[in-house]
């Protein structure tokens, strides 16, 4: 049996990692400044994470929701108090795509309505719902395309009311900083006047914060930089540090029924391990406060390369934007110099999520072997 061929590959195969690098079969160091779609939050096999896992799996690794597991309730608890979202209830589900699907399937059931409405250039995952609310039509099957979305431009407050207005309108859902469509974001009044037009009219606003959550853009949520109050967020990704796990976050305008959700291994055991070692290592370490330390360091050092032209995000999620498409840097990047970068839907960006303990000597490196593949390719 052969793997079905979706992804295209670098050739680099990863065996090892620690910290914010990996090493390939060939003995051959990376430094990994992508951490695998911006997963990688803690850093990789973090100590204080396998101990807590390997403890975990000599006990209990899974059981069913039809029990109680008090690792739930801990990590609910501690998700409330390190993010300040204390006053929202916890839905745990396997993935960011299974999480935005949740939250469109709540808004639907709340408001009795089912158009939603998206942004250019989002992206929110790749199951029915939560496809279909993403700005690519390359991974949209005709199935998806039966579901009612609307997509507008970031940042055009007009169109959103009018379309609101319509009267038919379930929910309005929008990443707090994109990540694949290459981080642009709304601004802080365009956040607020899309929490007041959903407010007055009743419809729910998810904040997809997959990618940008979690302490990434120096902000626990990204949202948080424009003080709102959506009625549903979105997690997963830097959640469980390469373990599968995602999470829902509901305001109490939303009444919670048995049997309105569900899943099979969400917020199992070892799922909860991972993400309770997360909080505890966050908060220890104060990887909020190294990501903007860092995050400031890599903007002042980044302006030593004339080459680029902008940089966009926040934190530890940014983009470093040029006039000329960044494939043959990334290229060059992984295979001459050894560190892992991102791309994106814009084709001149180069994204850069690290775990949120890189150092600013690891910021250097980054940042000399960038020059030298410039001056290469020039």
């Amino acid at each position: 049996m052969n793997l079905f061929n979706v992804y295209p590959l670098y050739n680099v195969t990863p065996v090892k990692a620690e910290g914010c690098y990996v090493w390939d079969e060939k003995g051959t160091k990376y430094l990994d400044l992508y951490g695998g779609h911006g997963v990688i939050s803690i850093g990789h096999t973090h100590w204080d994470y396998v101990a807590k896992l390997k403890d975990q799996l000599d006990h209990i690794g899974f059981y069913s929701n039809s029990i109680q597991n008090s690792l739930q309730v801990e990590l609910a608890q501690k998700l409330g108090k390190i993010s300040g979202c204390e006053d929202y209830d916890l839905f745990l589900c396997n993935s960011g795509a299974e999480a935005n699907e949740n939250a469109l399937k709540l808004a639907s059931f709340k408001t009795g309505k089912k158009r939603v409405i998206s942004f250019e250039n989002s992206f929110h995952g790749r199951t029915s719902a939560a496809v279909a609310a993403t700005d690519n039509l390359n991974i949209n099957a005709p199935i998806n395309l039966q579901q009612e979305v609307t997509f507008l431009s970031l940042n055009q407050i007009d169109l959103v009311k009018i379309e609101i207005e319509r009267g038919d309108v379930c929910a309005v859902i929008i990443e707090g900083i994109q990540g694949v469509g290459g981080l642009n974001e709304g601004t802080t009044s365009f956040f607020q006047q899309l929490e007041k037009v959903c407010t007055k009219n009743e419809v729910i606003l998810i904040l997809d914060e997959i990618q940008s959550g979690y302490g990434r853009s120096g902000k626990f949520f990204a949202f948080q930089y424009h003080n709102i109050n959506p009625d549903i967020i979105t997690i997963a990704k830097g959640m469980g540090n390469g373990f599968p796990i995602g999470g829902v976050l509901i305001s109490d305008k939303i009444e919670a029924k048995f049997g309105m959700l569900g899943t099979t291994f969400g917020g199992n055991h070892l799922a909860c391990a991972a993400a309770i070692s997360v909080l505890d290592v966050m908060e220890k370490e104060k990887l909020i406060d190294n990501t903007n330390e860092v995050s400031d360091y890599f903007i002042e050092r980044i302006k030593e390369i004339p080459q680029i032209k902008k940089v966009k995000g926040k934190g530890l999620m940014l983009g470093v934007e040029f006039d000329f498409e960044v494939s043959e840097i990334r290229k060059k990047i992984i295979f001459d110099k050894h560190i892992f970068t991102g791309g994106a839907a814009n084709k001149n960006l180069l994204r850069i999520l690290p775990p949120l303990s890189v150092s600013k000597s690891q910021i250097d490196e980054f940042v000399e072997a960038l020059k030298e593949v410039l001056n290469e390719i020039n």
